[in-house]
């Protein structure tokens, strides 16, 4: 147990705690604290703090005379449940399939803007609480000013002083309180004056609940608005309430109500705000209007449930809560003397492609994996393009699931980096869109099972979006998020999980796949139509097209797709039913993976003229990366086709895309591109001379496409995890893409390999020191490999296992602690 600036924090034993090295080459247990650092207050909304519970969350801007705190309710989106289906798309479907069979790529691409539908709805802010603070704020001692987030507690700070007060403000987001908190305090009695307001940019009122309560009810518009709406009447839509409630110090202080709309707090030594918010939402098939759920009720409720938890209470269950994940794992990437944090954190990323910190390293791997707590957790909406901060009425994009790539990277590190219940959203949703799915594949495609299309919503969308065929004709969208089943039975063993979650949802998607794959060329099974996604090509008559058939990416994620439901149906010993034995006899009819003219991946099935080979989507090696249907010891060249294309495209491009090809070289071995591919996203972007497609990173370590696209965030931490190990079910290998002569020494605890074994390794000089294994689940004999050592180890159940360099088990103790 430890104090921490006001309040106990209880450590307990997490599972990075279980193995330590026994030589000095990776402490772990950094010196160097986790946190984001700003020398003055948000001049934009990238750099303002993101705090969440997965639900909730906001963005603090840490302004003194003024402050602006703006919410987030994961739920408030446009819209209604919808109709997915267009009953005129089997006849387009034949006309777009005769055309690419003749060769019209072009015509074909035309003629396949008819099977695209409405476009999706759009996720909302929820309002901005602004706090006023008097005059004397404005002349603060700027040289005091500091604004922080702490990582290890998922709390932000601010602090400055005002004469000879000193001024704290702290804000954090509870996930058990269900609660967004924030503390002010001055460190001289009765210093704290200020008056609040709630706002919001929809639909609104606000008025005041006793003398300490303030109220904003508001309702989402019932349809998408167009760019050039700033209201929507609709009655109709998503009905949400947020609740604030303020306790001041008992002996000091007043709270006045100040036209019905204002709350004013005079006097007081300290003052806490519990931010409550909750929706009609009931689910993607309920109309908002025939909802149960009473927003304003449920909010005073949970105001009323947490009414006997002190601050200082609250603060506990959080960090209690939110460690219990984020302890899981730590990283020290070599050592450093220097005490960065004196230093804001802009300022590290602007030296970094000079001093190349791999403390700036650490701090964006973990700021990764604390975005994905703070925006996805059981029970919540799947995160998306923003994760859940968003404070436009229009956002780019909508800030929709996009699940051509940048859903998928969003959930990329949860199993590797030991975060597997932030997974459950993503399973909830497929589910979802499974039955809104199956209503499309029936109707639009005349088909069985169950499909989704590139951009979806809080509704389920599964149609194509309106727009061009080049990313709206993509039906592989449910394929690639159903492979994530599989990934997470893999990394946990959960039986249960397989028979009872996973398999439904990939047994469904994957007759739909039989039923979409025709009879075409060569005997082979093709797709029709069939893009890229969001790449045209030039057709051999010179027209810009993007639909053909049999792209690499569709045959790539359907040989990933059929090949984890044969082995998931050998694991729940279904491997004679009939669906497995059909997709037995149409894996080897799959058109493979090929080698275009020039050396590189072809990545159509035919060999067009590229327009673009710079373009930021590389689809056709998703076999590689995120997949395993290609591998350096199975099919080298292949892999050496894989390195051109890397080349061909550059390392420019927005942020997603960056940390996708930093994550493709590591799994190709090769350190020193996927380094470089870290590095280059290390750029500070300045919000107003921002450049499309450029990525890098914003002041508060968001990443830019731009704009702001949280994916890339996930992507990085994924890919790090990539280059210090990777595994099947029976190999693991050791630091395989490890850039040791950037990190040559350094340690990481937890990491999780599939198979249910989680690994901490150290290594010195560049050279691995120790590995710590252990399952608490699996009995199991694993190769490991290390630098061309490869050895069989035996893991028990219950025990840790410290094996040396040269891959020599040289400890085993039992597992003392229970998680």
């Amino acid at each position: 147990m430890m104090e921490a600036e006001g309040w106990v924090v209880v450590r307990r034993p997490m599972e990075k705690d279980v193995w330590s090295p026994s030589s000095s080459a990776g402490d772990c247990e950094s010196s160097r604290p986790l946190k984001v650092v700003f020398e003055r207050p948000a001049p934009h909304w990238t750099d303002a703090i993101p705090i969440g519970n997965g639900r909730l969350g906001a963005m603090i801007w840490g302004g003194v005379a003024s402050e602006l705190i703006q919410l987030n309710e994961d739920t408030l989106w446009t819209g209604v449940p919808q109709d997915y289906i267009n009953p005129r798309s089997p006849q387009t479907l034949q006309v777009v399939r005769k055309l690419v069979d003749e060769g019209k790529y072009g015509e074909a691409t035309k003629e396949a803007y008819k099977l695209s539908d409405k476009p999706t709805d759009t996720y909302l802010p929820l309002g901005d609480l602004k706090l006023q603070f008097d005059d004397s704020h404005l002349k603060y001692d700027e040289g005091s000013y500091t604004r922080e987030l702490d990582l290890d507690t998922a709390t932000s700070r601010v602090k400055y002083c005002v004469g000879d007060v000193e001024y704290t403000r702290e804000h954090f987001a509870s996930n058990p309180s269900q609660v967004i908190a924030t503390k002010i305090s001055g460190n001289k009695r009765g210093s704290v004056t200020f008056t609040l307001s709630l706002d919001s940019l929809l639909n609104h009122r606000t008025h005041t609940k006793g003398h300490n309560q303030m109220i904003l009810e508001g309702s989402c518009p019932g349809k998408r608005m167009s760019s050039q709406e700033h209201r929507n009447d609709d009655p109709k839509g998503i009905q949400f309430s947020a609740v604030i409630d303020i306790q001041i110090s008992e002996d000091s202080g007043v709270i006045r109500v100040l036209d019905d709309r204002m709350l004013k707090v005079e006097g007081s030594d300290w003052a806490v705000l519990r931010i409550v918010a909750s929706s009609s939402f009931d689910g993607p098939f309920t109309k908002p209007e025939d909802s149960p759920k009473i927003p304003t009720t449920d909010c005073l409720f949970q105001i009323k449930s947490i009414s006997n938890l002190s601050y200082d209470d609250l603060h506990l269950h959080h960090t209690d809560d939110y460690q219990s994940l984020f302890h899981r794992m730590s990283i020290q990437l070599s050592k450093s003397g220097k005490n960065k944090n004196s230093v804001s954190t802009a300022q590290r990323v602007k030296s970094f492609q000079t001093d190349e910190d791999p403390s700036l390293v650490e701090l964006l791997f973990q700021f990764g994996r604390y975005l994905l707590i703070s925006c996805s957790r059981p029970g919540t909406q799947v995160a998306n393009l923003q994760g859940i901060w968003s404070a436009e009425l229009h956002p780019a994009w909508d800030a929709s699931p996009h699940i051509n790539i940048n859903t998928e990277m969003n959930y990329w590190p949860s199993l590797p980096c030991n975060l597997r219940e932030c997974q459950e959203p993503l399973f909830d949703f497929l589910s979802i869109l499974s039955v809104n799915g199956s209503k499309t594949a029936k109707v639009n495609y005349e088909a069985n099972g169950w499909l989704t299309h590139h951009v979806t919503d809080v509704w389920g969308k599964t149609t194509s979006n309106r727009g061009d065929p080049v990313w709206a004709m993509w039906p592989m969208g449910g394929a690639w998020l159903t492979t994530h089943l599989w990934e997470h039975y893999l990394y946990t063993m959960d039986k249960d999980f397989l028979e009872n979650k996973a398999y439904p949802l990939l047994e469904g998607c994957v007759t739909f796949l039989l039923d979409w794959l025709i009879d075409g060329r060569e005997q082979l099974l093709e797709t029709n139509p069939s893009t890229s996604p969001e790449h045209a090509f030039i057709a051999p008559d010179g027209q810009h097209a993007a639909v053909s058939y049999s792209t690499t990416m569709d045959m790539s994620i359907i040989r990933e797709l059929f090949s984890s439901m044969v082995s998931a149906a050998e694991v729940l010993g279904r491997s004679d039913d009939p669906l497995i034995q059909k997709i037995r006899r149409a894996q080897p009819r799959l058109r493979p993976t090929t080698i275009a003219r020039d050396g590189s991946v072809m990545e159509w099935a035919e060999d067009f003229e590229d327009p673009e080979v710079h373009h930021r989507h590389i689809s056709h090696l998703f076999g590689i990366f995120p997949g395993h249907t290609i591998t350096i010891d199975k099919n080298p060249d292949l892999c050496k086709a894989a390195e051109y294309t890397l080349y061909k495209r550059g390392i420019e491009g927005p942020g997603w895309s960056t940390t996708w090809k930093a994550a493709v070289w590591a799994r190709l071995r090769n350190s020193e591109h996927a380094y470089r591919m870290l590095k280059h996203l290390i750029v500070l972007i300045d919000p107003e001379h921002e450049a499309a497609f450029e990525g890098g990173l914003y002041s508060n370590l968001f990443v830019a496409h731009p704009p702001f696209q949280i994916d890339g965030n996930f992507g990085f931490p994924a890919a790090v995890a990539e280059m210090i190990v990777q595994s099947t079910l029976n190999d693991i290998y050791l630091l395989p893409a490890l850039p040791t002569y950037k990190w040559p020494n350094g340690c990481v605890k937890g990491l999780k390999a599939r198979g249910d074994v989680t690994i901490s390794i150290s290594w010195k000089e560049g050279d691995l020191d120790e590995v710590g294994m252990w399952s608490k689940t699996q009995n199991s004999v694993r190769r490991l490999h290390y630098r061309g050592t490869v050895v069989n180890a035996t893991i028990s159940v219950g025990r840790v296992y410290t094996f040396n360099r040269e891959l020599s088990c040289i400890n085993t103790n039992a597992l003392s602690l229970s998680f």
